[in-house]
């Protein structure tokens, strides 16, 4: 696996990302917190093979949380909202269009 790709961590699927993906077709990813923007295009264009028009990013703030009398900090991390080119889509994050149905056995 190359280093380009180690920065994407995992796609993010929410009402909000699918919101985007089908109106303006970005795809919202969690990145590594020192991955720049063109490094970011690259890897998405090594990883999905799509043209990559615009990156947006940004620093989500770990929330603070409590375990009974203990008080702890999730970590920081990146967003990052990847535009492609239009009518390109990354099939890997796209809904399946049908679900099967199963026959119930008596």
């Amino acid at each position: 696996m190359s280093a380009l790709l180690r920065l994407i961590e995992k796609p993010i699927v929410s009402e909000k990302a699918e919101l985007l993906r089908d109106s303006t077709d970005t795809y919202t990813f969690a990145v590594a917190l020192d991955a720049n923007k063109r490094q970011i295009a690259a890897a998405v264009k090594d990883a999905f093979d799509v043209q990559v028009i615009d990156v947006r990013t940004s620093i989500v703030r770990g929330k603070t949380r409590r375990m009974g009398g203990n008080i702890g900090r999730r970590k920081n991390w990146k967003k990052a909202y990847v535009r492609v080119a239009e009518g390109q889509v990354i099939e890997a994050l796209e809904p399946v269009e049908e679900i099967p149905e199963f026959e119930e056995e008596n």
